[in-house]
C-alpha cells in the first residue's frame, strides 16, 4: 500500500505518517512508495490504539492549558484505567508502557522557551516526538465581539431586459438556471425549450413568479435605426417619380413599357406575360428619370401595401381602345383608390381600326375618372405601344404629376427602401431587387432586411451593368444579402455588422414566434367597431361587396351610403360579380376592410388568407340583414349569436343518373370532412346556388355518417337534382357565441 493511501485510511496527515516511519528507521523517498504488509499492519495498531488515542486527546488538552508539553502525564492518564473493569472489546489498555512513552519519559526536560516561540512553534504543528504529536490543533477561541461582520452586498437594480428573449438568455439575465426557469414557465402553463422565444407578457410572469424586478431595456441603436427620424427640409431635394402599370390581362402594359424603354422585355416573359414585379430606371433627355415597376396585377401592388411598403406615386392604368374598361381594370381602379394615389390613364392601342376612344372615356367617367378633355379631373394619354405615338407626351404627364405631388427625398444619408422582388439563383445566391426611397446604397455598405442582413457586393441596374451607387427612387439588383427577403420588406443601412446581425436576430426570432402562435395583426371587425370609433381610432369604416350578380353589388352599395352616422363615415371601396377572390382578401388586408359576401363564398386560396390574416368576413343571403348588422355595429348594439364554420368541402368529379334517387353525385373531400347530418350549400364558380341537406351518403355501397380528407364518396342533395361536375359542396355547422361586450 502506498503512504499516501494509507495515511488517508488512517486518518492521520502524510506528514505525522512519514515521521514515524522515520522513527522506525525506514527511509521514506515519495508518497507513493509501496510499504509492505507486515509495516502497514504495524502503523495501523499503532494509530488505532486507545492509548495513542487517550494520549493524542491529552496532548491536546495540555496545549490548550499550558505553552509547554508535559509528557508525564500521559502515562498516568494511561494506569488510572483499571485493568478487571476493561471491556473484552481490542480497546483494552496495555499491561506495559509503548516504548513512545517510555521515551518520552526518559527525555530530559528542556528549559522554558518564550511564551511567544512555543506558540509559533505549535501553531506550524510540527512534533518533535510522538509523545508531542498533535493532530491539526485548532487555534485558539477568539470572542464573538471581535470578529467584523461581512459587509452585505451592495442592492442590485432592477434587471433590464431586452424583448423578446429567449429562455436560455432569459435564465442568464436572471442568474437562474435554465431547468429552474423550463419548471417555473411550466407552472405559468407555458411549454418552452431553451431556444424558444418568451414575448413580452410571459417575461413579466416569470419575473413576478421568481420574485426578481426586472425592467424593459430599449436597444437605442436599433431602435434609432428602425424609427425614421424627421428629414431637416434643407437636405430635401426633388426626387424622380415611381410610376406603377396597373389594368386589365392582354391590355399592353409590358409592351408599353418595352416601348418606353426601347426593348424587348415581354418576349422574356412566359406567354409574353409578366411572371414576376420587374423594375426599370427610363432616362428621358433633358428631363430627368422615372422608374416604372411592372407587376403581375393589382394582386402584387396590394400586397406589398399590406406589407407596410408604399412604393408607388403614380399609378399608369392601361386601358385597351378596342376593349375599353374589364373586370381587372376596375379592380385596378379600386386598389388604386384604396392606397389614395393619384392615377394617370394610358388609353392603348389607339393605331387599331376596332379603338373606340369616346366609348372608354364614357365608361372611365362611369367609374369615377372624368376625363379632363370631358370637364374633369383625369389626365388621360392616347399611346400606341406598336407605332410609339404618344409616348413623349405620357412621360410628360408623368414628370408634371410629379412636380404638382413635389417628391422630395435626403440622398446624403444612409439608404432605406422596400424589396421589390428576391429570388435564389444557382451561381450568385440570392438577389433582391431593392427600391431605394431615401438616401443613397452604395456597394460596400451593411443592410438589414427583415431576418435577413449582408454587405452589398455588387449592384447591377435593370439593365445589367454595374453601378456603385443609387440614389433616391432608384432600383437596382443586390447581390450579398444572407437570403432571399419577402416582396415589400423594408431595407436599411447600418453603419456594422453587429448592429445588422442584432436586427436581423430580433427579427427572425419575432417572426418565429408568429409561426408558432399562428399570431397575425389584429384587423377591425364589426364587433369592435364601435368601441374604435369611441376611442377614435377610425372615422371610416371601409367595405368590400362582393354578390351573385351586378344588381345586388349596386343595391347594397346605394343602401349602404344611405347608413350616415356623425362619428363615422362609410364607404364601399370595391363592389364585383363573383366569388371572393385572394385578390379580395389582400385588399381588405391593406385598407383594414370588412368584405361582404351575398350569395357568394370565398375560394379555397382566399379562405386560407381569411385564416391566416384574421380578415372578418360575414356572408348574407338578405341585404336587410346586411344592413340591419352594419347599423347595430355603428351604434354599439351588435350581439353575435352565431358564427358559421365550415367542416369540409367536395368537389364533384363526375354524375350518375338514377331513375329512382336522381342525380347522383360521385365526388372526392378536398378538405376537412363531408358530415351526412350537417347543413350544406352547392357552389358553382364560388356561387351559392343550392343551400340544403343530404340525403345520402355512401362509401362504396355502405352508408356512412361522415367522409374524410382525401376520400372518395357518392352523394345525393336533397331536393336539388341540377348537380354537375366540378360543382363543390360544402359542409356548414353553426357554432353558438357568446355575445362581446364593447
Amino acid at each position: 500500500m502506498q503512504v499516501n493511501e494509507l495515511a488517508k485510511k488512517l486518518r492521520v496527515t502524510s506528514k505525522e505518517l512519514v515521521a514515524e516511519l522515520k522513527r522506525r528507521r525506514l527511509t521514506v523517498r515519495s508518497l507513493t512508495e509501496e510499504l509492505d504488509t507486515k509495516t502497514v499492519e504495524a502503523l495501523k495498531k499503532k494509530f488505532a490504539s486507545p492509548e495513542t488515542k487517550s494520549r493524542t486527546k491529552s496532548v491536546k488538552t495540555a496545549a490548550r492549558k499550558s505553552p509547554l508539553l508535559k509528557a508525564k502525564k500521559a502515562p498516568t492518564q494511561a494506569k488510572s484505567v483499571p485493568r478487571k473493569k476493561a471491556a473484552p472489546q481490542p480497546t483494552a489498555q496495555p499491561t506495559a508502557p509503548s516504548e513512545e512513552i517510555v521515551a518520552a519519559k526518559e527525555k530530559p526536560v528542556l528549559p522554558e522557551k518564550p511564551e511567544g516561540v512555543e506558540e509559533r512553534r505549535l501553531a506550524k504543528q510540527e512534533p518533535e516526538s510522538i509523545g508531542q504529536r498533535v493532530v491539526q490543533t485548532p487555534p485558539p477561541p477568539v470572542a464573538v465581539s471581535k470578529v467584523k461582520a461581512a459587509p452585505e452586498p451592495a442592492k442590485v437594480g432592477p434587471v433590464r431586459i431586452e424583448m423578446p428573449m429567449t429562455v436560455g438568455n432569459l435564465a442568464l439575465k436572471l442568474r437562474v438556471t435554465v431547468p429552474a426557469l423550463i419548471k417555473t414557465l411550466m407552472g405559468l402553463g407555458v411549454f418552452a425549450n431553451v431556444n424558444q422565444l418568451l414575448n413580452e407578457e410571459i417575461i413579466w410572469k416569470v419575473s413576478k413568479a421568481l420574485g426578481i424586478e426586472i425592467e424593459e431595456e430599449e436597444d437605442e441603436i436599433t431602435r434609432s435605426i428602425l424609427v425614421t427620424p424627421e428629414e431637416d427640409p434643407k437636405n430635401l431635394v426633388l426626387r424622380p417619380p415611381v410610376a406603377t402599370l396597373m389594368g386589365h390581362v392582354d391590355h399592353g402594359k409590358t409592351s408599353l413599357l418595352d416601348a418606353i424603354r426601347k426593348s424587348d422585355v415581354a418576349a422574356k416573359e412566359a406567354g409574353q406575360i409578366t411572371q414576376h414585379i420587374g423594375a426599370y430606371n427610363v432616362h428621358i433627355e433633358n428631363k430627368g428619370l422615372v422608374t416604372f415597376l411592372d407587376t403581375p396585377g393589382h394582386e402584387a401592388f396590394t400586397a406589398m401595401r399590406a406589407r407596410g411598403a408604399n412604393v408607388t406615386d403614380v399609378v399608369v392604368l392601361v386601358v385597351a381602345a378596342d376593349d375599353g374598361v374589364m373586370p381587372q381594370t376596375i379592380e385596378a381602379i379600386d386598389h388604386a383608390r384604396a392606397a389614395a394615389v393619384p392615377i394617370v390613364v394610358a388609353i392603348n392601342k389607339i393605331d387599331l381600326p376596332t379603338a373606340d376612344l369616346n366609348r372608354v372615356l364614357g365608361e372611365l367617367q362611369k367609374h369615377g375618372l372624368a376625363p379632363e378633355e370631358w370637364g374633369g379631373k383625369t389626365v388621360c394619354a392616347k399611346v400606341s405601344a406598336k407605332s410609339r405615338e404618344g409616348i413623349d407626351e405620357l412621360l410628360e404627364l408623368l414628370l408634371l404629376e410629379a412636380e404638382l405631388l413635389e417628391l422630395k427625398a435626403n440622398p446624403n444619408r444612409p439608404a432605406q427602401g422596400t424589396v421589390l422582388e428576391a429570388k435564389l439563383t444557382k451561381s450568385q445566391g440570392p438577389v433582391s431587387t431593392l427600391l431605394v426611397q431615401n438616401g443613397r446604397l452604395q456597394v460596400g455598405d451593411i443592410v438589414v432586411v427583415g431576418p435577413y442582413h449582408g454587405k452589398v457586393r455588387a449592384m447591377r441596374n435593370d439593365r445589367g451593368k454595374q453601378v456603385k451607387e443609387a440614389g433616391p427612387s432608384y432600383a437596382v439588383e443586390v447581390l450579398g444579402i444572407s437570403g432571399a427577403p419577402e416582396a415589400g420588406e423594408l431595407f436599411t443601412v447600418v453603419k456594422d455588422e453587429p448592429v445588422a446581425r442584432r436586427i436581423a436576430e430580433r427579427k427572425s426570432l419575432e417572426l418565429r414566434e408568429r409561426e408558432l402562435k399562428g399570431f397575425h395583426t389584429k384587423h377591425l371587425s364589426l364587433e369592435d367597431l364601435y368601441s374604435r370609433v369611441k376611442e377614435g381610432r377610425i372615422k371610416e369604416l371601409a367595405l368590400i361587396i362582393k354578390a351573385d350578380v351586378q344588381g345586388s353589388v349596386e343595391a347594397l352599395t346605394q343602401s349602404l351610403g344611405q347608413i350616415s352616422s356623425q362619428k363615422i363615415q362609410l364607404r364601399v371601396i370595391h363592389g364585383g360579380v363573383g366569388g371572393i377572390s385572394e385578390s379580395d382578401i389582400m385588399l381588405a388586408v391593406a385598407s383594414d376592410a370588412i368584405v361582404i359576401g351575398f350569395h357568394v363564398k370565398p375560394d379555397e386560396r382566399a379562405q386560407m388568407l381569411v385564416e391566416r390574416e384574421g380578415v372578418d368576413v360575414r356572408f348574407y343571403n338578405l341585404i336587410y340583414a346586411a344592413i340591419e348588422d352594419i347599423q347595430k355595429a355603428m351604434e354599439g348594439l351588435l350581439e353575435p349569436t352565431s358564427r358559421e364554420v365550415s367542416e369540409g368541402r367536395c368537389e364533384i368529379r363526375q354524375i350518375f343518373h338514377s331513375s329512382k334517387a336522381g342525380a347522383i353525385g360521385g365526388g372526392i373531400v378536398k378538405k376537412g370532412r363531408l358530415i351526412r347530418n350537417y347543413p350544406i350549400r352547392v357552389l358553382r364558380d364560388n356561387i351559392v346556388i343550392h343551400q340544403g341537406k343530404l340525403a345520402s351518403l355512401k362509401r362504396f355501397k355502405d352508408d356512412v355518417r361522415e367522409v374524410a380528407e382525401g376520400y372518395d364518396c357518392g352523394l345525393v342533395v336533397e331536393g336539388f337534382d341540377r348537380l354537375q361536375e366540378g360543382d363543390v359542396i360544402e359542409s356548414y355547422r353553426i357554432e353558438k357565441v357568446a355575445a362581446k361586450l364593447v
